[in-house]
């Protein structure tokens, strides 16, 4: 996760690529948009670098496996 920092001071908090500006969050949404790795290094962020995509994504992974899911039954 050294590619990934929070700074309140850089986007309210929200984790960034370190060095930008970036978020994790805009990274993210290019690829559901269906957008390459090379597709967002050069018409988008050419600041950033492959391993850096690849740390937004081992970012949201380790994101949501540590999460505690609580399973709360359906209402009739």
């Amino acid at each position: 996760m050294d590619r990934i920092s929070v700074d309140a001071q850089i986007h309210f908090g929200k984790p960034c690529v370190v060095g930008t500006r970036v978020t994790v969050q805009n990274v993210l949404e290019l690829l559901t948009d269906g957008l390459s790795f090379q597709e967002i290094t050069e018409d988008y962020y050419p600041e950033l670098k492959v391993e850096d995509i690849q740390a937004c994504l081992r970012y949201a992974i380790a994101l949501i496996a540590s999460e505690d899911i609580q399973l709360v039954p359906a209402s009739a």
